[in-house]
């Protein structure tokens, strides 16, 4: 293995190549990255100047193999963009005596329970919530919190076990669902939480923070779909989205309250007729390529963004476009065995708004619709578009659609 003089990043985690690997092609296009992960190098081989195989859900695990990079490599800064790997990237940073957040902020932001409690403590415009461990518990704070409420486990992602229930009949098989999320959910906390449910438009705040000091750089618009679950099928960043100067103070607000110093944020919030209202705060980049969209868009970088405060560095927040760039994640129209799937525009001269077309699931595998689907087998691919304007970004998106063949056999 090489060992380098020059001093690296080390990426915790974060190696998935369809969602995560532009994070990767971008830190290490700025430094020398080492990584740590579950499993050595492959795709990313070419980009990485060492590895260590470790758990990376393993705080302990993550702190010897940053030591044992660390006495083969000067270290200049640690990075993750994986929600599962937060606290242990805080405590191998603070162990090597680098830029970083406390685990008790990580612990706060993959905690929902502890995120409300320090929202409602410091006046964040957030949900009612109430931990819970059993049906009887959720059966008594959905009552008092009033119908429909949303039951989510404590630290989980990706809307893993979260549902909304709008009658008390519908509780036992909404507890059935959002326990079985919490019982694989991440060990900063336990139980299942019972939330008011924060009707209105979900979008997404992309921040960073360096030293304490917060910027709003970016508003993602979300497209939720699949009630009553929350899966996300789009997202559209418009540079010059009116939103930003609205949103961004309730944002900057929470990462706050959380004590979150330094890093990349992805702040969720919903707008409600009483105003923006948040829903969690993400201590990483935004997932489903939300960071590539912000390039497209605002031409702001996060990736790099998040490799420069990690290693100390001041970031470059100069918008160097002012676009609109949008992604449809493709669904099948039923489960079963995906037949057929096709698209006849391609990305080229005659399509140059059409930035990215990727399938991933292939002719002849089975595909399941959410909640018994996951990312893995609910997801054909996606698409990804630019355009002048939101409307425009979405009549391209709806002009695919209508080009798109799916056949799915039952």
């Amino acid at each position: 293995m090489f060992r380098s003089t020059r001093p690296l990043l080390i990426v915790v985690g974060g190696s998935d190549p369809v969602y995560r690997g532009y994070c990767v092609e971008q830190a290490a296009a700025a430094y020398p990255i080492a990584v740590i992960d579950t499993k050595p190098p492959s795709w990313q081989q070419h980009l990485v100047v060492d590895h260590e195989v470790a758990d990376t859900h393993d705080p302990d695990a993550v702190v010897a193999a940053g030591l044992a990079l660390a006495a083969r490599h000067p270290i200049l800064g640690v990075v993750t963009w994986d929600e599962y790997t937060l606290v242990p990237a805080a405590e191998l940073a603070a162990r090597l005596c680098l830029p970083g957040n406390t685990t008790s902020a990580m612990t706060a932001c993959r905690d929902k329970a502890t995120s409300r409690r320090l929202f409602a403590e410091r006046n964040v415009p957030s949900a009612t919530s109430t931990r819970v461990d059993t049906l009887a518990e959720a059966s008594v704070a959905a009552l008092r919190t009033g119908f429909p409420v949303v039951l989510k486990p404590s630290s989980h992602a990706a809307s893993i076990g979260v549902v909304r229930v709008d009658a008390p009949e519908e509780l036992p098989g909404a507890w059935q669902f959002a326990a079985a999320g919490a019982g694989k959910q991440g060990p900063e906390g336990s139980g299942v939480l019972v939330e008011e449910y924060l009707s209105g438009p979900e979008i997404s705040v992309e921040c960073v923070t360096q030293h304490g000091v917060t910027t709003a750089l970016a508003v993602t618009r979300k497209e939720v779909d699949f009630a009553p679950y929350f899966e996300e099928v789009g997202h559209t960043v418009d540079a010059g989205d009116p939103l930003l100067p609205e949103v961004a103070p309730v944002a900057i607000q929470a990462v706050r309250a959380l004590g979150v110093t330094d890093g990349v944020q992805h702040v969720e919030m919903r707008l409600t007729t009483s105003g923006p209202r948040i829903i969690e705060v993400n201590s990483r980049i935004g997932g489903d390529l939300i960071g590539t969209l912000v390039r497209l868009a605002t031409g702001l970088d996060l990736p790099r963004i998040a490799a420069d405060v990690a290693c100390g560095q001041i970031p470059d927040l100069t918008p160097t476009a002012h676009t609109t760039a949008a992604i449809k994640i493709v669904y099948p129209p039923a489960s079963g065995v995906l037949l057929a799937r096709s698209l006849a525009m391609v990305p080229g001269p005659e399509h140059p708004w059409l930035y990215q077309v990727t399938w991933l699931r292939e002719v002849g595998e089975r595909v399941v619709l959410p909640p018994a689907g996951d990312l893995d087998t609910s997801r054909i691919g996606f698409l990804i578009v630019t355009a002048d304007s939101p409307d425009t970004a979405r009549h391209r998106l709806a002009a695919l659609s209508d080009d798109l063949t799916l056949s799915v056999a039952p």
